[in-house]
């Protein structure tokens, strides 16, 4: 692993690739502490910040950590062992965490004062309580399935990025047991609550909104999931597991069902990152880190809510302009605007080369191109490269659409496009399905470029 260096880069004046990647991080909280941005911008940054600390631990530290219980003990370029990485990873990890918590108790009387309300179980009225139960009944509880453990049910599955409760209960016979209780992924993390009654907005504001945390709202009405039981105490927790999924050249020689196989076990990787409540009692923890095979250094303790990347789904529900950046109205040149006059836009581009900048430009421009190549019966190929989709892509319409129509469709589909591995196989079926012609990326590299060539019979 010892590379040469010139002279002129030794070792002391390199900065190791994942403390790099931390002192990002800490750039992104800077933008949320920033007044100058608007509040619900801020918050976004905040839960960018932890949307990427999770990445990095999946991917980054994953690796190092591999290294590390493969007992490596040669150096990186800069000097470091994996060893010292991770000693360093955790030591920035545990500031900027501590420093990201700061800055959401700084916000929220902003927050507060702006009308938005994220408030604890415990702040909730008997009436709002009695709101949230009804909605616990209605909407969650179906969705719920206690996990027992105990001597005749071994310890549960454990999704990474989710939430989870452990919840300690004492059955009627006195014996004590463990269930825990994974907190469903398909519902909303903020639950609206009416605010007090005859408490109006504040008269600078269109509207008010008190929100609930929906994982504390789970753990007032555990009684529910456990008739007979006495609920002791509940505690939040999450995992997140090793995520890399880079292919082998062993495996290349059919990278789709490689891939395939490496999706499904990542789902029962290691465990690299155990999170969870400074307020949860140490024997909880030291459960937790045992049924994972975790060392303390892989625990953080945290003193806000867990899983704060879920902070986005304020930034989208909340509806107040007047808190986030003015909307910008991206430009969809004339000549490229019309997906059913493949002539027009073919002669546009006949005329003169065209650049289309976004964000400034609308993307529009480049699906009616390709929908106008799709339709215009003088197209006679499209080939694409394609490395993230939306889930609903019309990306993929307009390629099925092409292949409907006659024409001669190729794809390549990159199924290493970090966390988007099971929706691109997903996509790669379908393109099949509709008859076009699918290459899984290529044996050591990995397909980012975004491009489209259409072959068109002129003259």
């Amino acid at each position: 692993m010892v590379q040469n260096v010139p002279e002129i880069l030794q070792p002391s004046q390199l900065i190791n690739r994942e403390v790099s990647l931390l002192e990002f991080q800490r750039r992104v909280l800077q933008e949320a502490t920033e007044t100058a941005n608007p509040l619900l911008e801020r918050l976004k940054f905040l839960s960018i910040f932890y949307s990427n600390m999770d990445e990095f631990f999946m991917v980054r530290v994953a690796g190092v950590r591999r290294q590390g219980n493969a007992h490596v003990v040669d150096v990186y370029t800069d000097g470091l062992n994996p060893a010292q990485v991770l000693e360093s990873t955790r030591n920035l990890s545990v500031g900027l965490y501590e420093q990201a918590a700061q800055i959401l108790e700084r916000l929220q009387p902003a927050l507060e004062k702006a009308g938005i309300f994220l408030l604890e179980y415990s702040q909730l009225s008997p009436e709002q309580k009695q709101k949230t139960f009804e909605y616990f009944r209605e909407v969650v509880y179906p969705r719920l399935s206690p996990l027992a453990f105990d001597p005749s049910h071994p310890f549960p599955h454990i999704n990474q990025l989710g939430l989870n409760l452990i919840v300690s209960l004492k059955e009627a016979a006195g014996r004590n047991r463990i269930a825990f209780v994974q907190i469903p992924e398909s519902l909303p993390r903020f639950i609206p609550v009416e605010g007090p009654p005859g408490v109006p907005s504040n008269g600078t504001v269109p509207k008010n909104y008190y929100l609930a945390w929906l994982e504390q709202v789970i753990a007032a009405n555990l009684a529910s999931l456990f008739p007979g039981m006495e609920i002791l105490e509940a505690h939040p927790f999450r995992i997140l597991r090793d995520a890399d999924l880079a292919l082998n050249r062993m495996e290349a020689d059919d990278i789709l069902q490689a891939m395939q196989r490496r999706v499904y076990q990542m789902k029962f990787a290691d465990v690299v990152q155990l999170s969870l409540m400074t307020s949860m009692p140490a024997e909880m923890r030291n459960f937790l880190l045992k049924q994972f095979g975790l060392q303390g250094r892989d625990l953080y303790g945290l003193t806000t809510p867990l899983g704060l990347a879920d902070l986005f789904q304020l930034f989208e529900t909340i509806d107040r302009p007047d808190l986030k950046y003015p909307r910008y109205e991206a430009f969809t040149p004339p000549e490229l605007a019309n997906p059913d006059d493949g002539e027009a836009i073919f002669q546009a581009i006949r005329q003169r080369d065209r650049l289309i900048h976004r964000p400034y430009d609308s993307f529009n421009a480049i699906m009616n191109f390709l929908f106008a190549a799709a339709r215009d019966p003088q197209v006679v190929a499209i080939k694409q490269t394609i490395y993230r989709v939306e889930d609903n892509a019309i990306v993929i319409e307009a390629l099925e659409e092409a292949s409907r129509r006659g024409k001669e469709v190729i794809a390549l589909v990159e199924l290493q496009a970090r966390f988007d591995e099971a929706s691109n196989i997903n996509w790669a079926r379908v393109l099949e399905r509709a008859g076009v012609h699918v290459v899984y990326g290529i044996e050591g590299l990995k397909t980012h470029c975004k491009a489209i060539l259409v072959v068109r019979q002129e003259g």
